[in-house]
This record gives C-alpha cells, sequence and structure tokens, in this order.
C-alpha cells in the first residue's frame, strides 16, 4: 500500500508517504513533510484508490476460498452464481440510459441487479424447500449466461462510441472510480464477512471431508451452505458494485495460499484477505503506469498474471496424479 501511494506519474518518496500519512492520522502529533502537493496525491488521488484495491482484493480471494471448500471444486470463484452479471446488466443499463452521470447511479444500480441475480438463481436452485449445491451452481450458470447476452446486447446497441468504452471500462473491472465517500460500505461488508467465516472455520473444515462427514460431527451441511452461498453473493455483489468484475483474484489467490500456509481455513482465510489485498494493490500499480498517462484495466492484469499460474497448477497436478500412478 505504500507502493501504491508513493508510485505514479509523481513519484513520492516512502518516507514522505509515511509521514504524510501519519499526520492524516494524528495531525497534533505528526507534521505533514515533503511538497505541499503531496498531501493531495496521496489523499485524494491514490489513498481512496489504493485503499478500495485493498479492500477488494482481500475480499476476493476470501470468498473464493470459501466457494471452493463449500463446492469442492478448485474451480469456484466469487462470480460462480451469476452475481457478477446481474451487477453487469444493472450498471450497463445505467450507463446506456444515460443515467450514469448522476452521482452513484452505477454502483447502486449495479448492486440492485446483483441481488436480482442472486434472488432469481435461488428461486431456480429451490425445489422442495431445499437447495442442493448442483442446482446452485447450475442455476448460476445458466443465470449468468442470459444476463451476459443481455449485457451484450446493450454494449452492441449502444448509441455513442464513448458510451461503449465506458461499458468496456466497467465490465473490464477497475479502481478508477474510487472516492472516499464509497468505501465504506465494501469495507464493512469484507471486514464482517471475514469475521464471520473466521468464525465457521472449523465448518469449513469439516466440508473439506465430504458431507457425510460434517452430518456424523453434527453440522448441517446444507443449510449451513445455503447461509454461507448468501453471505457470499452479497459481499460480492458489494465488491463488483464499487470496482467491476476483476477476475482471477478470487480464483487464483486461495491456490496460491494453501500452497503456503495449508488448507486449515483458520489460518488460510486471513492469509488470502493479505494476499489478495497485496495482490489487487500492485497489480493496479501496473495498471497505471505501465503504459501511461493510458490506464489499463486491471482486470485485464489480474487475468495476465492468474491464466499462466492456473496453468501452471493444472500442469502440477496433473504431474502428481502421473507419478502417483507409477
Amino acid at each position: 500500500m505504500v507502493a501504491g501511494l508513493a508510485i505514479g506519474s509523481i513519484s513520492i518518496p516512502p518516507a514522505d508517504v509515511a509521514r504524510t500519512v501519519a499526520h492524516q492520522i494524528a495531525p497534533n502529533l505528526v507534521e505533514a513533510s515533503g511538497l505541499a502537493h503531496y498531501q493531495v496525491v496521496i489523499t485524494q488521488v491514490r489513498g481512496p484508490r489504493v485503499v478500495l484495491g485493498a479492500v477488494v482484493g482481500a475480499g476476493l480471494a476470501v470468498l473464493g476460498m470459501t466457494l471452493q471448500a463449500l463446492v469442492h471444486n478448485p474451480l469456484a470463484d466469487p462470480y460462480l452464481l451469476g452475481v457478477s452479471s446481474g451487477a453487469s446488466v444493472g450498471a450497463v443499463a445505467m450507463i446506456v440510459t444515460g443515467v450514469a452521470m448522476f452521482g452513484p447511479a452505477v454502483p447502486v444500480a449495479a448492486f440492485a441487479g446483483a441481488l436480482l441475480a442472486l434472488g432469481l438463481v435461488y428461486t431456480l436452485s429451490r425445489s422442495g424447500g431445499r437447495i442442493t449445491t448442483t442446482r446452485l451452481v447450475l442455476s448460476g450458470v445458466a443465470v449468468a449466461y442470459v444476463l451476459s447476452a443481455l449485457t451484450s446486447l446493450m454494449l452492441i446497441t449502444s448509441g455513442t462510441g464513448d458510451q461503449a468504452r465506458q461499458i468496456l471500462s466497467w465490465l473490464l473491472g477497475g479502481l478508477g472510480r474510487a472516492s472516499w465517500d464509497s468505501l465504506w460500505l465494501p469495507l464493512a461488508a469484507v471486514a464482517v464477512g471475514l469475521v464471520v467465516l473466521l468464525a465457521a472455520g472449523r465448518t469449513l473444515n469439516v466440508l473439506l471431508a465430504g458431507d457425510e462427514a460434517a452430518i456424523t460431527m453434527g453440522v448441517d451441511a446444507h443449510r449451513f451452505r445455503a447461509q454461507t452461498f448468501v453471505l457470499v453473493s452479497l459481499i460480492t455483489g458489494v465488491l463488483v458494485a464499487v470496482s467491476g468484475p476483476i477476475g482471477f483474484v478470487g480464483l487464483i489467490l486461495p491456490h496460491a495460499v494453501r500452497l503456503v500456509v495449508g488448507s486449515d481455513h483458520r489460518r488460510a482465510l486471513p492469509a488470502a484477505a493479505l494476499a489478495g489485498a497485496a495482490f489487487l494493490v500492485l497489480a493496479d500499480i501496473v495498471a497505471r503506469t505501465l503504459a501511461s498517462p493510458q490506464e489499463i484495466p486491471v482486470g485485464v492484469l489480474t487475468a495476465l498474471c492468474g491464466g499462466p499460474f492456473f496453468l501452471w497448477l493444472i500442469r502440477r497436478d496433473a504431474r502428481r496424479g502421473a507419478a502417483a500412478q507409477l
């Protein structure tokens, strides 16, 4: 985060970054240092962006790790249930209709679209008063395809080239719309979610052994899974609403964290939060400096980093499987 505040078109020494941040926290104890415009750059331009990147990265990594445990699928990520597609429909609708120029219209519409998609997925997956993982995932995939098609239709029929570029920029994900006023909701959602999921760490560990083992240990797997799916989907909707759909963070970081700290969620979830925060902040530094003054959508860079890493994981597991057979 210090690097995110220091690196950019205006380079700021790390010592000045530390003193400026400390001055903002305790103005009576620490004096500001450096040039006068350093404070503006740190507090108004880069500060909200860096904090949002850390919050979104931490949230996506934690949610991805949780979903992978819930569905026993290493390919699961926070966008599994179609929430991001619903958010995209809401945001794109605001851009196409021209309402996007009015304050927080796009984030509000994106969150409303995410809630609509969540309700639709749960309605379609419910049968006999119960929700199974298979029906939930299949319903999420189906709804995501339909909503993605609707988003593509609005993109193609958008009235101007500026609208199309604005839509593409949102769909690729980015942190450029960050502001201090919009940070409290994602920060609160991720903090509450992390506390709740840490409290359920033992249950998540039990689910890794399968539903039969969970039932043997007195865990109502179906109820816990349904409640956790709702929590994960709501937090995902909040994160997508403020940053757009940033892919691969929730898919790759959980695997990388498990290589280091293991699969115990009581250790892995905090580690995933730290790793996700660091990764997305670093990716955003590259996104805004690599082709400066042109800014690359951070979602493009996360995909470029995550794709090769995931292919390496697949190859590694394949080699381990072949060695085990021998």
